[in-house]
């Protein structure tokens, strides 16, 4: 016996492999910028006695990076200290209620002055982040 083909016997692929390109390159991308806010000329502190903690990114995470200059940068543009106290008053007052819980990550050049990273720290208080974590290499790559 012979079977025919009926009109819906086949199931058409294309929707389903331009979603999936789509998602392909939203992914690409979103990786790519995070890379992008994170300087490499920030030469990061050697910790090797220190916990090595992998914690959940949260999305809200402000990265604040001190070169060792003294220099300020959030996603690499540069900040000075009453501009930095402005954006963490700002972005706290647009989390409402949830603004102080905002995590901060603090990345500071092993050559970076304490008086700086104090400053930053300052300014963290200043806006009434409390949720504060220093970046550091656990060994040496």
């Amino acid at each position: 016996m012979r079977r025919f083909k009926q009109p819906g016997d086949h199931v058409n692929l294309t929707p389903m492999i331009d979603v999936v390109f789509q998602m392909i390159i939203f992914f690409v991308c979103t990786v790519q910028l995070e890379k992008e806010a994170i300087s490499e000329f920030i030469a990061l502190p050697d910790s090797p006695h220190g916990p090595m903690i992998a914690e959940a990114k949260d999305p809200r995470t402000i990265t604040i990076e001190i070169d060792d200059r003294g220099r300020f940068f959030i996603a690499r543009t540069p900040l000075s200290e009453t501009k930095l106290r402005k954006v963490l008053a700002k972005t706290v007052i647009d989390y409402g209620a949830a603004g102080p819980s905002i995590p901060i990550r603090i990345r500071a050049d092993g050559t970076a002055e304490h008086t700086d990273v104090k400053r930053v720290l300052d300014a963290c208080t200043a806006a009434g982040l409390h949720k504060i974590s220093f970046v550091a290499t656990k060994d040496k790559a």
